[in-house]
């Protein structure tokens, strides 16, 4: 049974999601990819998109439930067995796709002014935590977003890296007008009655 205060909470949660997909790809362990589930909904992004085809496939909504605060349960996630599976999907829904990989000939500094189509159908991919974005993914994204460092190290833990993009992209729109990027009335409803029921 819902209460008037649990429905007052959920519309107010719903008005404030954002468009785009936020990209999974081969993220080895669970826990880190629960932290950047808990950045998702905080920034309130909906929609994960989770790879696994090099690594052991899990369920995204049973494990870390503790390091996403069971985030997890809100947010749309679908799973994919390969990145072309994945890539393709995106590209046919019309997405435009930032990985967060150095690409020395079309990297762009995340804190630019101005960042290409950032528009609401983005798509924001985040690789393994070893080797990266996969050198198919890389080839197959419309830009690569950089993280300006100023240490020895060459990159951050993942889920600090995806709390800098998602902050940096969350108040990229604030500027530009975040009506423009929540989610459309169909979608809020589609969602809310989805909520209600849970």
């Amino acid at each position: 049974m819902t209460t008037p205060n649990r429905a007052s909470k959920i519309a107010q949660v719903i008005q404030k999601r954002q468009q785009g997909v936020i990209v999974f790809e081969d993220i080895y362990d669970p826990h880190n990819a629960a932290a950047v589930l808990r950045t998702m909904d905080g920034f309130g992004f909906q929609t994960a998109y989770f790879i696994f085809e090099k690594t052991q496939k899990y369920s995204p909504r049973q494990v870390g439930r503790v390091s996403s605060s069971s985030a997890n349960k809100w947010l749309t996630i679908k799973s994919f067995t390969s990145s072309r599976q994945c890539m393709e999907e995106l590209k046919g829904d019309g997405y435009t796709t930032y990985a967060t990989h150095l690409y020395p000939e079309r990297q762009i500094n995340l804190y630019s002014p101005s960042i290409p189509t950032l528009g609401p159908q983005i798509a924001l991919i985040f690789g393994n935590e070893h080797s990266g974005v996969s050198e198919y993914t890389s080839s197959q994204s419309d830009y690569h977003l950089h993280i300006p460092m100023a240490g020895f190290v060459e990159s951050f833990n993942i889920s600090v890296c995806a709390a800098l993009v998602l902050g940096e992209i969350t108040r990229k729109r604030s500027i530009d007008g975040m009506e423009k990027y929540l989610l459309t009335s169909d979608q809020q409803d589609r969602l809310k009655s989805q909520w209600l029921t849970m």
